[in-house]
């Protein structure tokens, strides 16, 4: 039941099982991988695809025009596919002082480069999403930029390849990545809200979306379940990233469901039966204790724990006593209009009711985050 299949269409970043594991504080502890060992691999254990940024294709080959023809030859031989591409703008020291948005106008322009030129690949390669995560596009020191103006060369550089895309007809729609923190001490865009707010302000905002992130969005205290409804509402979920995060400290990147588990369980619920019918990718790093073989195992952690997760919010949404509890708390009552049909607003204002009857009522969601509690714990 809980062995992942392509169908289950989960995808995995070339940078999650290649991470070498190094960390500010110390060196790596694992080897560089190679990306067709990743490929192969990862459709052993049943993945549906394969994301990368662009240097995460040279791993292990310098050339690029090798390493490109070694992956198309490792995705032939599995049948793996590349739904998402993005472009590594944060690791480089050009990059220190962010890319699109850098104080430096010849780093904005080679940025903008490098982006178009590994777009062509992701769509030669198929991918439909391309994913923009702004890592270095921030500051430490309010001094140090003008928030105004970058937002306006982040724009730029989104309205540039926006009319890119449309001018070569690709297939292709863009994802903001949301991130409050870290590495920059204050990136922008640093919520789904923000994001979303952002583009609305573009020249082809039907081209861009988001691909929220659980621990970016759970750094900075939000409730992910809940800006995934959000995204969801505006149809703008184009991609997600699934991880796990303990609370509000450094991005943790765990594997899926070894963080705030009910969380993960609600928005299993939410992917599963809201909408959505993107890849389920994840964006995790094994853990720097482990060797090269834990690699595996924790890549297939993550994709047995959403299965376990999409098996136990299928039977809590089935569950008599759970539909029960939930006419009890209203909530199907909530997607009703609060003005009925038909009714006028003068006949709304004469529908006066004793606020303090109403006040007596109780919504008895205990009884009902319990049972939710009790289907996690299996005790169900």
């Amino acid at each position: 039941m809980y062995t992942p299949t392509p169908e289950d269409r989960f995808t995995f970043g070339l940078w999650t099982v290649g991470w070498q594991a190094r960390d500010p504080f110390g060196d790596a502890t694992r080897a560089p991988l190679d990306p067709v060992e990743s490929v192969h691999r990862l459709a052993e254990l049943g993945a549906y695809g394969v994301t990368f940024h662009d240097d995460d294709l040279l791993a292990v080959e310098p050339d690029r025009t090798k390493a490109i023809e070694s992956f198309k030859k490792a995705l032939a031989e599995t049948g793996l596919k590349v739904p998402m591409a993005t472009t590594n703008l944060f690791t480089h020291p050009v990059f220190k002082d962010g890319g699109f948005t850098s104080n430096d106008r010849e780093v904005r322009r080679y940025a903008i480069r490098k982006v178009i030129r590994n777009l062509d690949l992701a769509a030669e390669l198929g991918a439909k999403t391309y994913v923009c995560w702004g890592g270095r596009e921030g500051a430490e020191s309010e001094a140090a930029k003008d928030i105004k103006a970058a937002l306006s060369r982040y724009k730029e550089a989104m309205d540039i390849l926006g009319q890119y895309v449309l001018d070569k007809g690709y297939d292709i729609r863009f994802a903001v990545e949301p991130k409050p923190n870290e590495p920059r001490g204050d990136i922008l865009l640093p919520t789904v809200g923000h994001a979303l707010a952002f583009i609305n302000e573009l020249e082809h905002p039907e081209l861009v979306g988001l691909n929220p992130e659980v621990g970016h969005e759970q750094m900075a205290g939000m409730n992910f379940a809940h800006g995934i409804a959000q995204a969801l509402w505006h149809g703008k979920l184009f991609h997600i990233d699934l991880n796990g995060q303990n609370g509000i400290k450094y991005d943790q990147d765990l594997i899926f469901g070894h963080g705030d588990v009910k969380n993960a369980f609600f928005l299993v619920d939410l992917l599963e039966n809201g909408g959505y019918d993107g890849p389920r990718h994840f964006d995790y790093k094994p853990l720097r204790t482990e060797d090269a073989d834990d690699v595996w195992v924790s890549a297939a952690a993550n994709m047995r724990t959403y299965l376990i997760l999409k098996d136990k919010v299928a039977k809590f949404n089935a569950d008599p006593e759970v539909q029960e509890a939930r006419a009890a708390s209203l909530v199907p009552d909530l997607s009703l209009p609060t003005l009925g049909e038909g009714e006028t607003l003068d006949q709304l204002l004469a529908d006066e009711r004793d606020p303090a009857e109403l006040a007596t009522r109780g919504f008895h969601f205990t009884r009902l985050n319990q049972l939710a509690l009790e289907h996690i714990l299996g005790v169900r």
